[in-house]
């Protein structure tokens, strides 16, 4: 296996294509071919699966790319400080669900550098999609939550994509509504007041499961429910049909305004804010810092 090699397999994923490959990488296809069957003679898999449709990774495939990505970028991190002796951009990614605290601490994070100095990616996304990118190296860290309801289901899938989750703090659950809502003076909120409004949540795509879903109580009958595809459309339903969703309760006026509150819901319920990572591999100096920052809004959990 060599360096090249990895590089191939990383070319080939991005282009969907042998031939689009190989002139982006400046060889002939039948070299690029011949080179990418070797290495998967001596791994011993298949790591494309080839049709007359084209070529796809194989499910082995996906998880080798993740590895190949983390090893490639490590190599030209150490090339470009050591052999080119010029500088270096520092590289994190993060995947969250729709959280404002974790974007904001994102920002806090890249306030900290020049703009020469990083190349950072934030991915504020569905909850299987943030499993995919820490699974597959896309991302180093993913921001998410676990409860009573689907901490078992999730921490299986996490062992099973070889992922760990790391608690950070726990939440009481909230309503988070427009403050115009006929609801925002109460000082508590039930679920059977708040079923006269049109509940909101974040689809999940082909994940449409319970159990992915970014809203605490998915299983409630509400008498409408309306899906939406980003927090932007989301806001825009708190005010103009006096939606709810229920969270954390952590407010971040600065990125999503004054126009909202968070209002307890009656009941005991928890929700446990945490991190995924690749087990057994370290933060980077980076990651850690993230994870600081969004460790700070501890202090803002409401009581």
């Amino acid at each position: 296996m060599t360096l090249n090699q990895l590089k191939y397999v990383i070319q080939i994923a991005d282009s969907s294509s042998m031939n689009e490959a190989a002139k982006a990488l400046f060889i002939s296809q039948p070299s690029l071919s011949a080179s990418v069957r070797e290495l998967e003679e001596e791994i011993g898999m298949d790591i494309f699966a080839r049709s007359n449709r084209g070529i796809t990774l194989t499910p082995a495939g996906k998880e080798f790319l993740g590895y190949a990505r983390q090893v490639v970028e490590q190599y030209e991190l150490i090339e470009n400080r050591y052999i080119n002796k010029g500088e270096y951009k520092k590289r994190f990614s993060v995947s969250m669900q729709h959280y404002t605290f974790a974007v904001n601490a994102f920002i806090e994070v890249v306030r900290q550098f020049s703009p020469d100095e990083y190349d950072f990616s934030v991915h504020e996304t569905r909850t299987g999609t943030v499993i995919k990118n820490v699974k597959e190296y896309r991302s180093e860290v993913g921001i998410l939550y676990l409860n009573d309801f689907n901490r078992k289901v999730l921490t299986k899938i996490f062992a099973e994509n070889d992922l760990s989750f790391h608690e950070l703090f726990d939440c009481h659950i909230y309503a988070y509504i427009s403050k115009k809502h006929p609801l925002a003076k109460q000082d508590f909120v039930t679920l059977e007041e708040l079923s006269k409004y049109p509940c909101l949540a974040f689809d999940q795509g082909d994940n449409n499961s319970f159990y992915f879903a970014e809203e605490l109580f998915s299983t409630y009958d509400y008498k409408q429910i309306i899906h939406c595809s980003d927090r932007a459309t989301m806001l825009n339903l708190f005010v103009g049909i006096n939606g709810f969703t229920l969270c954390s309760g952590i407010i971040c006026e600065d990125l999503n305004g004054e126009e909202y509150c968070a209002v307890r819901l009656k009941d005991e319920d928890l929700m446990t804010i945490g991190y995924i990572k690749r087990k057994n591999v370290p933060l980077s100096p980076i990651g850690k810092l993230y994870i600081e920052e969004v460790e700070k809004y501890k202090e803002k959990v409401l009581k």
